[in-house]
């Protein structure tokens, strides 16, 4: 993979610079508003709470590590980031089924009531915000946006270092 000093970015430094910066303003917006809904506050839900309950509920009960790989974060942040919904009620550990010392993370009735809320909520002000917008300019937006967070992940995913040669006899 190409490391961002390969690329050829003098192609196009002024719509490449406009990117960047509505980037950076729509980071900006999804964090003022956390996507919860215009005006709704007691919609709104932290980003990490709402990937991982997200994750759980398309999912279904996983491990830590399972959760962590998903995600591509490693498992002592999805433990911080779980431990205050497993204490609010949101998210239940259980015993692995087939092995009673392994824990799995489940999304509880209570979670995902709260999930359904935010994701309505967020629909919402999704449907505000383009509401101007033909059900084509939507999903064409989608699948671009999607693309392009794909395209974020791969390009920030750790490269692995080459594998060491075999010793020479």
């Amino acid at each position: 993979m190409p490391t961002p000093s390969d690329m050829k970015t003098d192609l196009a430094p002024g719509v490449l610079d406009a990117l960047q910066h509505q980037v950076a303003v729509f980071a900006r917006r999804a964090e003022q508003t956390r996507l919860g809904g215009v005006g709704q506050v007691r919609n709104s839900m932290d980003r990490a709470a709402y990937l991982l309950l997200n994750r759980l509920d398309q999912e279904g009960p996983m491990g830590v590590k399972a959760l962590a790989a998903g995600m591509g974060i490693d498992s002592s942040t999805v433990t911080r980031q779980v431990a205050p919904l497993v204490d609010t009620g949101l998210v239940k550990r259980t015993s692995h089924p087939e092995d009673g010392r392994a824990v799995v993370l489940q999304l509880s009735p209570r979670g995902k009531a709260r999930l359904d809320e935010v994701r309505a909520s967020r629909r919402e002000l999704m449907a505000l915000v383009t509401e101007g917008w033909t059900e084509d300019e939507r999903d064409a937006f989608c699948s671009l946006l999607t693309r392009f967070n794909s395209a974020l992940s791969d390009a920030l995913l750790p490269v692995s270092p080459p594998a060491a040669a075999p010793p020479q006899a």
